[in-house]
């Protein structure tokens, strides 16, 4: 009996760790462009061990006027695609893209917006549209000529897909293949999605789980010395 409440006293610090952990990078991650918040839910299994998952709150993060032309902000659900070097497609809600030596629409660690959106040198102003369309207006030119397309894809099952590095996701097959987006979302050129933690949240919540996991130690050492004393008396 002893051994089996050391063991699920235990297994629970080490639970609180991880929640701690996640909670400490969550709040690294406040500044962080499109950062969702991190949990770490424990539960019993039927053959009474603990275990975990890493869970993620996908809900909208506050929208930040940049004014950079190149910034865009999602408002509403979905992810953009973004090609790497490799040819691999993963998907972001960091909206803060620049240019690459070729004039390629980037990310800021160098993947290609979509399959890749290429910029006059010499346009006089650039517009992206709500629907993500890529439009330029060119020197001598009235209207604005549409040169690529940013698009907006989700998934069946959000809590499917894997944190890439980067800021960037990766489908799996829980999550299923990516769908485009077709209505109830908007992009914003000029703006950024910050981060959806609650830094006042987290605080709290990790002065609770330090507190949770202060007392866990103290049953382990409280249930480790009772083991040791009725070890003692048998001999």
């Amino acid at each position: 009996m002893l051994q089996h409440i050391m063991k699920l006293a235990t297994d629970n610090g080490l639970h609180q760790f991880n929640i701690l952990s996640q909670a400490t990078l969550n709040v690294a991650n406040i500044n962080t462009n499109g950062y969702k918040t991190r949990r770490f839910d424990h539960y019993l299994t039927s053959d009474n061990r603990l275990d975990g998952v890493v869970r993620y709150d996908y809900s909208q993060g506050p929208i930040m006027m940049t004014t950079r032309e190149l910034d865009v902000a999602i408002d509403g659900e979905g992810f953009i695609p973004v090609t790497g070097p490799d040819g691999k497609v993963a998907y972001t809600r960091d909206g803060s893209f620049g240019k690459n030596s070729e004039g390629y629409l980037v990310t800021n660690w160098g993947d290609l917006v979509g399959n890749g959106i290429q910029l006059p040198g010499n346009y006089k102003k650039l517009f992206i549209q709500k629907d993500g369309a890529v439009e330029v207006l060119m020197p001598g030119k009235q209207t604005a000529e549409q040169v690529g397309k940013i698009d907006l894809v989700t998934f069946r099952n959000l809590e499917g897909l894997k944190l890439g590095d980067n800021n960037r996701l990766l489908p799996t097959d829980d999550s299923g293949g990516p769908v485009a987006v077709t209505s109830g979302t908007e992009i914003k050129q000029g703006n950024l999605e910050r981060s959806n933690v609650n830094v006042f949240h987290q605080v709290d919540h990790v002065l609770r789980l330090n507190a949770g996991i202060i007392s866990n130690l103290r049953i382990v050492k409280f249930t480790d010395d009772i083991y040791r004393q009725a070890v003692n008396l048998r001999q």
